[in-house]
C-alpha cells in the first residue's frame, strides 16, 4: 500500500478531489494517487508538460472508474428478453471495458445488447455523453412545437423529465430517447417489435438519478 506524505494543503485538496468517489479498490486508487504526486514533483521541478501527462493518466484512471459506476445504471433485461455486458467505448483510445469516460472530442457512448427469447425482437440501449451532436438534439426536446411537428412521435414522461418516443409500425421500429441536462442522451431502439412499450418501458427503468450523481461535473 502507498503511504502519503502531504506536505502542503494543495496536494491534499488536489488528491481529495481526484480520489472523490473512487470505489473499485485500493490498488487501483494507489495507482492514482502516485500518478497524482508524481504530476505535483513534476510541477514543482517545473517540468510541466510532464506534470500535465501524469494528470492526464490519473484522470484517465478515474473516468475508467466512474464508467463502471454508470455502466451498472443500465436496465436489467425484461421478462422474455436476455441481456449482454455493457460495452463501453470512446473515442479517447482503445474500446470496449477498456474505455474511459468522457474522453476524446466526441464523447462517450455506452451500449446495451438486448434480445428477445423467443422471437426476433431486438433493442439497444445506448448513452451518449458529451459529444457535439446531443447540443443540436437538446432544442428539439425544449421546444413542444418541434416536438409535436415530428411524424410519428409522441411525448412520454419519465419521472419529471420529458421524453420522446418514436412508433414506425411499418418498419416494427422503436425510439425511446431522453435527454439529460443537455449533454446526456440515453435511448432505447428497437427492432421487430410487436410494440413501442417494450422500448419504452427500457428507457423508464433507467436509473436516472444515478446517472446525473455520478456523471456530474
Amino acid at each position: 500500500m502507498l503511504t502519503l506524505t502531504l506536505k502542503n494543503p494543495v496536494r491534499l485538496f488536489l488528491i481529495s478531489t481526484m480520489l472523490a468517489g473512487v470505489t473499485s479498490g485500493p490498488v487501483f486508487a494507489d495507482q492514482i494517487i502516485e500518478q497524482i504526486n508524481q504530476s505535483l514533483e513534476l510541477y514543482q521541478n517545473k517540468e510541466y508538460g510532464a506534470a500535465i501527462t501524469e494528470l492526464e493518466f490519473a484522470i484517465s484512471d478515474l473516468k475508467k472508474l466512474i464508467s463502471e459506476d454508470i455502466a451498472a445504471t443500465f436496465p436489467d433485461a425484461p421478462a422474455g428478453w436476455s441481456a449482454l455486458p455493457v460495452d463501453r467505448t470512446s473515442d479517447s483510445g482503445g474500446g470496449g471495458a477498456a474505455a474511459a469516460l468522457f474522453g476524446g472530442s466526441m464523447g462517450t457512448i455506452l451500449e446495451r445488447q438486448y434480445t428477445q427469447d423467443d422471437g426476433n425482437g431486438s433493442l439497444t440501449a445506448t448513452l451518449t455523453m458529451d459529444n457535439p451532436m446531443i447540443q443540436g438534439m437538446a432544442s428539439l426536446f425544449n421546444n413542444p412545437a418541434m416536438l409535436a411537428a415530428q411524424p410519428n412521435v409522441e411525448r412520454i414522461r419519465i419521472g419529471r423529465e420529458t421524453g420522446m418516443l418514436k412508433w414506425e409500425p411499418e418498419a416494427a421500429r422503436a425510439e425511446a430517447t431522453l435527454m439529460l441536462d443537455g449533454r446526456i442522451m440515453m435511448q432505447v431502439v428497437g427492432e421487430n417489435l410487436e410494440s413501442a412499450d417494450i422500448a419504452a418501458d427500457i428507457l423508464k427503468a433507467w436509473d436516472i438519478k444515478t446517472v446525473r450523481e455520478q456523471s456530474a461535473r
